[in-house]
């Protein structure tokens, strides 16, 4: 359907949906991920830059548990959308002014995180909900294909531009103002968002369909189904990436003394091999099975964090990022395919929710587990390579989960995603858009009534 013959109001919420997405992104890019680079500066330790991208997201899962209740309250998932994404503006001019001062506490510095971190997150699944309201069925794929594209397009747009700046600066005396340029213009990319998402409009405030799911029977549902084996794996995964993933930035600016324009190369680099491998490793997907994929990733993410050990050479880094890049885009589609296969419309929402809060809890248990080492052992090479290795080998670990996930025959589909961070390991931090999933196992009319549950 042409978009000229489509409703008014529909066409008004599709570019506001659309709007929302490219201010959003470019606040990512500019913004939340140069907020270890922006530890740094300020004089905090290696060790405070590896944390400020994983303790703080806590905060953020277990605000998001108040996200149903929120909605209930207020009557409206719009409201609350828009309050949170408020709140992640104002997050932005609070770093905006903590560059501007030139010192601050750490406890301050980790408090705006860790706001920032839970206003996103709390709205994250209402916006999910919300979304799937305004937008046709069969309109989503085709839809959020583009608004992805787009969305990756203002990201790299971000990320290019606040490295470039910040290599300009580096070295003039005036860097804490750069941040604070950079730290402004998120601030204004998101309240451009926000503008956009309080135009939507809201024809269904609270579907009557809505379910919650209570942890305990989440947990009674999945323990000895293969979707719950599919979810400790990728519990265990996380925990054992995060014990090097969060410290990779201090190890490349910090160790290393990479400039910013080498730091920029690496963590783009990862970004755009992650964005432009999906529609190849969709089709093989497709071709072979998303289980085939997910065994294929699931190995080839081994080594990937070892690797760093075996030089620092730009030009290896950058070829070890295209690869790395490829192979998380590969973990991420089929555990995204996998997971979203086995979860009632009705339930994403509190299902997604539980996930989340699980899944920092990882995060922030390997992050810990590797901080702590990095302050015994000393933020030198030799420690930094202690951890590169224990990831490694805890992610050989995590392959006992991965081989007692069970094939489930299923015809894949196209997920689209909402990038939520960039980071220098993984190439971004991506959240699916549930609605894309519906939309891509052609829901409705009784159809994708799977649950997480034995099977």
């Amino acid at each position: 359907m042409s978009s000229t013959t489509l409703p008014a109001r529909l066409r008004k919420d599709l570019r506001a949906i659309y709007g929302d997405g490219v201010g959003f992104s470019l606040m990512v890019g500019m913004g939340e991920t140069y907020v270890p680079a922006f530890v740094l500066a300020l004089g905090m330790s290696e060790v405070a830059a590896g944390w400020i991208v994983a303790v703080p997201l806590l905060l953020g899962a277990v605000l998001q548990l108040v996200s149903p209740a929120a909605v209930r309250g207020l009557k409206s998932h719009r409201r609350w959308v828009v309050l949170c994404a408020s709140g992640q503006a104002l997050c932005c001019i609070g770093y905006f002014l903590l560059a501007l001062t030139g010192r601050a506490p750490q406890t301050l510095v980790f408090l705006v995180a860790a706001l920032y971190w839970g206003t996103g997150m709390a709205g994250g699944p209402a916006w999910n909900t919300w979304v799937g309201t305004l937008i046709p069925r069969r309109l989503r794929a085709p839809y959020f294909a583009r608004r992805s594209r787009g969305c990756q397009a203002a990201v790299l747009i971000g990320l290019v531009a606040g490295g470039l700046a910040l290599q300009a600066g580096s070295g003039t005396g005036y860097l804490l103002y750069v941040f604070a340029g950079m730290f402004f213009a998120a601030a204004i990319s998101r309240a451009v968002s926000v503008w956009f998402l309080s135009t939507q409009s809201e024809p269904q405030p609270l579907p009557e369909n809505h379910r919650a799911v209570a942890p305990g029977e989440l947990i009674r549902r999945a323990r000895h189904g293969s979707d719950g084996r599919l979810l400790l794996y990728m519990l265990a995964v996380q925990a054992a990436v995060q014990i090097s993933g969060p410290f990779f930035t201090p190890y490349m600016l910090g160790e290393l003394q990479f400039s910013y324009l080498k730091y920029l190369s690496l963590i783009a680099t990862a970004y755009v091999a992650k964005m432009a491998a999906f529609p190849f490793l969709g089709s093989l997907a497709k071709r072979y099975g998303s289980q085939w994929l997910l065994y294929a990733s699931g190995l080839g993410i081994v080594p990937l964090s070892a690797l760093w050990i075996v030089s620092d050479h730009l030009g290896y880094l950058l070829i070890l990022q295209v690869f790395g890049g490829t192979i998380w885009a590969g973990y991420e589609l089929a555990t995204l395919l996998l997971l979203f296969d086995h979860i009632d419309e009705s339930e994403r929402t509190s299902v997604l929710t539980i996930f989340n809060l699980a899944n920092a809890i990882a995060l922030i248990g390997g992050a810990l587990l590797g901080g702590a080492l990095l302050k015994l052992l000393g933020t030198d090479r030799q420690a930094y390579y202690v951890l590169f290795a224990l990831s490694g080998a805890m992610r050989i670990v995590s392959l006992v989960f991965m081989v007692r996930v069970h094939r489930i025959a299923f015809r894949p589909g196209p997920i689209a995603t909402r990038v939520l961070g960039v980071r220098p390991n993984t190439g971004s931090v991506d959240a699916p858009i549930i609605s894309s999933v519906g939309a891509a196992r052609g829901e409705g009319g009784g159809a994708g009534k799977a649950t997480i549950a034995s099977r």
